[in-house]
Order: structure tokens, then C-alpha cells, then sequence
């Protein structure tokens, strides 16, 4: 059985930040475009587990969108919910006993889509495979920062870059395998 790879795919400023001040996401917009979608629906193909920080799972649920993560075993790692909802079970242990836990099962790929702790929780495990970086051609200056210090050096090898006619430049790092 093949271990089930962890893997981010995420949004950030130029100057890496995944929220303006306030948690604005009005920087995202910069780069919609009619019909591209930057790899998304193909990415989102390859996974069927997704972990989701709680200030992103309510982030989420107040766009007034369906929840886009309905077809998927969704985890929100939280600190006083417990239980489940219609959407997700919640997650009372750390990320990293999440994706302990997650490995022994059967699945393809497991999606961590924010927030930002929950990243940087499993980084400093050495627990995220790949990641996928889209860079909006913008500064932001201030915000929720996609990297906050802390955390282990970890050697990252570049496999693809992309860039778009919007100018968002897409870079994908997976986890360099030990020599």
C-alpha cells in the first residue's frame, strides 16, 4: 500500500500572505479570470481526505456558497468542537495524530487546506509532501502570513512552475527525499 501523500494547494500574496488584515481575501479576485481555474479541478481530483483549520472551515461556510469540500471526508482541527457536523468530523488531537491516524486508511491524497497553524503545525512535523504555491501579483503588507517562523529548515525540491497570463506564477514543491 502506498503512503497517502500530504499536500497543500494554496493562494498567497507576493509577499506571502493568504489574508489581507482582517482576514480580507478581496486580493484573490485579482487574478479571476473566466474559465481558469489555475489547476484546481484537476488537483482537487487526486484527493479524497481534506483537513481544514476551524477559522478556515467558518471562513468557508460565510461565503454563501455550498460547502466545497461535500464529496470529501472533511477534518477541522479545533480545539472546542467536537463531534460532527453536516459537513465535517472535528478534531480535538493535533494535526499531526490526524495524519497519523489518516495514514493507516486507505485513500488517495489528503488536502490540507488552511489554515495557516494547521500548515505550519505540519511543517514543522515534516508531514507536508507537496505544496503548491499560486502567487497573486500583489503586496499585501499585512495580514495572515502563509510561513511564520518557528519551525525546522526543510529542504524543498521545485518540480513545476507555471505562469499565467493574469500574472500569478504557480510553484509546486514536494519534499526532498533524504540522501
Amino acid at each position: 500500500m502506498n503512503q497517502r501523500r500530504v499536500v497543500v494547494f494554496i493562494a498567497c500574496s507576493i509577499d506571502g500572505y493568504i489574508a489581507g488584515k482582517n482576514e480580507n481575501l478581496d486580493f484573490l479576485s485579482l487574478v479571476e479570470v473566466p474559465g481558469e481555474d489555475y489547476g484546481y479541478n484537476d488537483f482537487i481530483q487526486t484527493v479524497d481526505t481534506v483537513i481544514l483549520g476551524r477559522k478556515t472551515y467558518d471562513k468557508v461556510l460565510g461565503f454563501g456558497v455550498p460547502f466545497p469540500h461535500a464529496e470529501r471526508k472533511c477534518y477541522v482541527i479545533s480545539g472546542t468542537r467536537t463531534g460532527s457536523d453536516q459537513h465535517v468530523s472535528f478534531w480535538n488531537n493535533s494535526p499531526a495524530e490526524l495524519i497519523t491516524y489518516l495514514q493507516q486508511q486507505t485513500g488517495t491524497d489528503i488536502f490540507v487546506d488552511g489554515g495557516a497553524q494547521v500548515i505550519h503545525s505540519l511543517l514543522e512535523e515534516g508531514l507536508i509532501d507537496r505544496l503548491t504555491i499560486s502567487f497573486i501579483p500583489h503586496l499585501l503588507g499585512d495580514g495572515i502570513q502563509l510561513f511564520n517562523n518557528g519551525r525546522p529548515e526543510q529542504q524543498m525540491q521545485l518540480v513545476q512552475s507555471k505562469s499565467f497570463p493574469s500574472g500569478l506564477v504557480q510553484l509546486t514543491y514536494e519534499k526532498s527525499k533524504p540522501a
